[in-house]
């Protein structure tokens, strides 16, 4: 493949390079050539589950030296994110005379940047691809939190910071969550925080600080117990459950056909392959959509809203 027909380009989050050329090739776009972790294909973007970030408008330049590179990017537009995969002392160069671009972590609840931004990297020393529309507001698609050492009792509240910071919307003081699959208590802890109530569902025990936080409702059952129909209707359900992903999918649609959420937010996790079949099944339903987050492992989450906001 030459590089004049790059027409869109797909960065592949760290590991998963496999899933994402193989989710591209079911997409009919496979990669032509991978270039680090990004994926150069020959056809026009498409939407993608895995992809932490899409390039949609990439051009390739010959370019003669780095002042040349420059005044390129900068005839463009302001912002700018590299992607170094070789050529890094070049890039370096290039890079430093640039403008700055402002990147720092994201204080939650806090919406993304909205200055457009653009990627670039150097195929070789005198062939520059960039594209000045891409997905993401976030340089590789990764967006970085000031994070909490000492409240939450792990890691996973990232997770739901990164989905809620995706939709633009998050809990609020007044709503009432379900958070099922809670312990040790990750995402109860990030939705206390918020002010919003929330009921907190697993088989083991909640962690001891979670379960007194103010607003917090522990029920040590399991999520696949609960029967919608006899619950009080909640305005966010969430899930961060250890499931076989058929058993996830049986579970948001109950909850969606009784009426008893407004909105879903749920992990979806594969044990051994990548399951396509159940990600088209989540992916078909009214008002939902599927994403794989930075803060993700191998699983993706599912978004769903009554009002079809979150599609």
């Amino acid at each position: 493949m030459t590089e004049s027909v790059i027409r869109s380009v797909y960065v592949a989050p760290s590991g998963f390079e496999d899933v994402l050329g193989a989710e591209l090739e079911r997409l009919g776009t496979p990669p032509e050539r991978w270039w680090g972790r990004l994926a150069l294909c020959a056809r026009p973007p498409v939407a993608s589950v895995w992809a932490l970030d899409v390039w949609t408008a990439p051009e390739v330049q010959v370019i003669a030296s780095i002042g040349e590179a420059v005044r390129l990017l900068k005839s463009r537009q302001r912002n700018w994110s590299d992607v170094p995969v070789e050529f890094f002392r070049r890039s370096s160069l290039i890079k430093d005379k640039l403008p700055p671009v402002k990147a720092a972590p994201l204080v939650f609840p806090q919406r993304p940047p909205t200055s457009p931004l653009g990627g670039w990297t150097l195929l070789a020393p005198d062939r520059l691809l960039f594209s000045q529309t891409k997905a993401s507001p976030f340089p590789m698609g990764e967006p970085r939190f000031v994070e909490d050492r000492e409240g939450p009792p792990s890691r996973a509240y990232l997770k739901l910071w990164e989905a809620c910071t995706r939709i633009g919307r998050w809990p609020v003081t007044g709503e009432r969550c379900l958070d099922m699959g809670a312990t040790p208590g990750g995402w109860t802890w990030a939705i206390a925080q918020l002010g919003a109530q929330v009921t907190a569902v697993d088989r083991a025990v909640l962690a001891p600080q979670v379960a007194a936080m103010p607003g917090v409702t522990f029920r040590q059952e399991s999520a696949f117990g609960l029967d919608p129909a006899k619950e009080d209707r909640v305005d966010w359900l969430f899930s961060d459950v250890i499931a076989y992903p058929d058993r996830l999918l049986a579970l948001a649609r109950r909850w969606i056909e009784t009426g008893k959420t407004a909105r879903i937010v749920m992990s979806v996790k594969f044990q051994g392959e990548t399951d396509f079949t159940i990600m088209d099944a989540f992916a078909a339903i009214p008002g939902g959509r599927l994403a794989h987050l930075f803060h993700n492992k191998h699983e993706v989450t599912f978004f769903w809203s009554e009002d079809g906001t979150f599609a």
